[in-house]
């Protein structure tokens, strides 16, 4: 018998819930699958839930029942479509424990469209007074944390809604493939498709981001005006700068399927689990640190601006959550050490004990810096799907590249279409070679030595935190938010000193399925030019004695720089060398 699952559409009314449910119940049909059951409010009232009102018990019990229903069907192998309001997280907490296979798509859209949709007039009345207990003006809305799609109905069609709704069926085996209404065509970012690009495909991008749907938080239209007025009444979180990436990151997905600065639920299980609450895989903590003063301004479920060093407002925290963290807690989890020595470690014991958690609407979008390879995870999505690339393969650095790291990307190169070369930009420590150094040297190696056509170079914004392990997957994750099928990892990937073992990084990947990660590891061991083998090779493939190795450590090769001698070429491209010779002389 085949497996049932069932599909929970949730959001405000008039968001668009049944219609998009008739779609997908339409569609399914067409592909075979029977039977399919639909359940709204029109039709379980008929008889199920006619006995109830609108209170807030009347409300769960009323979840209850349909959820009892649905998973008593899904069990059975029937796909159930939900339609329902839901306006409160634990009772579809509960629904989902309680069905098989649970997909909670959130029918996300502005209060100001649905009130101008309002088909039925039932906004115009609540607003005046006329209907109570409304949800979205005097009864609460509570947004879904991590749903496992996410559909804008205000801004897309019931096509482009149904495709996300297909695609993650799909992905996740639930449903047949089959010929699905998807986006309309991507328009190719001029910038990153300057460079020789092959011509324009017509289809998305082969990986769903991490959770099903990719994150927008910015706002647009008079949405953004009202909030823009809102804004200058409300108390002020600023932002160091940070957190003004950590914003940016949220704003434009590469954090999705994060919605905003993390509750003291979602903190606490992703310190202790690696997982969201709903068991997404998510293995570092996003929070939002503010100083004691700041906490007191701010008040439990309201809102406060966000805003930058320079006073201009980047945008509006909702729904807020204060809380204290416990900082020997939280690194002995994330990090593995309490040792000050940790730069990780250091920064967190450095910060303010509150936090703040709720949900991000940005206004603004800092600048991210970099504007040569500064692209949102949408717009590297779309020149992916441009190029027709159906596995790519990321590689994360914040180090200069040598002979060794190109080695990998050759590897890589030879088993995926294309490489996503994904530098991070953000905050590195003390000691690193600057952001800029380091751009310059990507360059000069692409430029000379890789096909233009098959390579992509996107600054990753986020900053460094140097967990290992735990940073090695959320690395991946974010890469499969920009569209990465495949993720590189070297030794000691995102490590510091001797924290963490040579190869954890690797390892932990192991820990999880690969239906939960949904982006594919590429394990390697490190490179060293052969003289026997007169070539790169690794101690999987290079019989030889250390004796026949052309390397040299990272000591070494930062002494020859400073003395402006070229170190080899089976280390170091010439051309990357020059560049650094230049900056570390104070010369570049």
């Amino acid at each position: 018998m085949r497996e049932g699952f069932v599909v929970w559409f949730t959001g405000l009314p008039a968001s668009g819930k049944t219609t998009l449910a008739k779609a997908l119940e339409a569609e399914l049909r067409r592909r075979g699958v029977e039977p399919v059951q639909r359940l709204d409010g029109d039709i379980v009232r008929q008889d199920l839930t006619r006995d109830l009102g609108f209170s807030k018990e009347d409300r769960d019990e009323n979840i209850r029942r349909v959820s009892f229903v649905a998973s008593l069907l899904a069990k059975n192998g029937v796909p159930v479509l939900c339609a329902f309001v839901s306006p409160y997280r634990e009772a579809r907490r509960q629904a989902r424990m309680r069905c098989p296979n649970f997909v909670e798509v959130y029918c996300r859209a502005a209060l100001s469209a649905l009130i101008e949709r309002d088909p039925k007039g039932l906004y115009r009345k609540a607003l005046a007074g006329e209907i109570s207990n409304f949800t979205g003006i005097d009864d609460p809305y509570e947004e879904p944390e991590s749903p496992e799609v996410i559909c804008d109905t205000d801004r897309e069609t019931v096509e482009e809604s149904l495709g996300k709704v297909l695609r993650y069926l799909e992905d996740r085996g639930l449903i047949p493939k089959g010929a699905v209404a998807r986006d309309t065509a991507p328009v190719a970012n001029p910038v990153i498709a300057a460079r020789h690009a092959p011509p324009v495909t017509h289809r998305s991008s082969p990986i769903p981001p991490h959770g099903g749907s990719l994150v927008d938080l910015t706002v647009t239209g008079a949405e953004r005006e009202a909030l823009i007025r809102e804004a200058r009444g409300l108390p002020g979180i600023r932002l160091e700068p940070y957190y003004v990436r950590e914003f940016y990151c949220l704003a434009t997905g590469v954090y999705s399927p994060l919605a905003g600065f993390m509750g003291e639920k979602a903190y606490r299980s992703v310190v202790e689990s690696m997982r969201l609450p709903d068991g997404t895989v998510w293995p570092l903590p996003i929070v939002l640190p503010v100083d004691e003063g700041t906490g007191e301004r701010l008040r439990p479920g309201g809102a406060a601006a966000l805003v930058d060093g320079d006073g201009r407002v980047l945008g509006v925290l909702e729904d807020v959550e204060i809380f204290v963290r416990d900082p020997a807690w939280e690194a002995e989890h994330v990090f593995r050490t309490v040792s000050p020595d940790h730069p990780g470690v250091a920064r967190l014991l450095a910060e303010p004990r509150i936090l703040v958690g709720g949900r991000v609407r940005a206004l603004e979008l800092p600048d991210p810096g970099f504007p040569e390879v500064s692209y949102t995870p949408r717009e590297v999505r779309e020149e992916i799907a441009r190029r027709g690339w159906e596995t790519v393969a990321a590689f994360q650095t914040r180090n200069p590249l040598h002979r060794a790291h190109e080695y990998l990307l050759r590897c890589a190169l030879e088993v995926c279409d294309g490489l996503l070369l994904s530098p991070l930009v953000g905050e590195t420590k003390p000691g690193d070679l600057p952001a800029g150094v380091r751009l310059r040297t990507y360059r000069a190696l692409l430029d000379n030595y890789f096909p233009a056509e098959r390579v992509l170079i996107a600054a990753f914004p986020a900053n460094m935190r140097y967990a290992g392990p735990r940073e090695a997957i959320f690395h991946a994750l974010c890469r499969k938010n920009f569209g990465a099928t495949h993720f590189i990892v070297g030794r000691d990937h995102a490590g510091v000193g001797d924290f963490y073992g040579p190869y954890e990084a690797q390892e932990i990947f192991d820990r999880f399925s690969p239906g939960e990660l949904g982006i594919v590891p590429l394990k390697f061991r490190p490179a060293f030019w052969c003289r026997r083998c007169g070539g790169m090779v690794t101690e999987k493939t290079c019989p030889h004695p250390e004796s026949e190795r052309v390397s040299l450590s990272g000591t070494a090769l930062r002494e020859m720089l400073r003395r402006g001698e070229t170190p080899p070429p089976e280390v170091t491209r010439p051309e990357v060398a020059r560049i650094l010779i230049e900056a570390t002389r104070g010369e570049g």
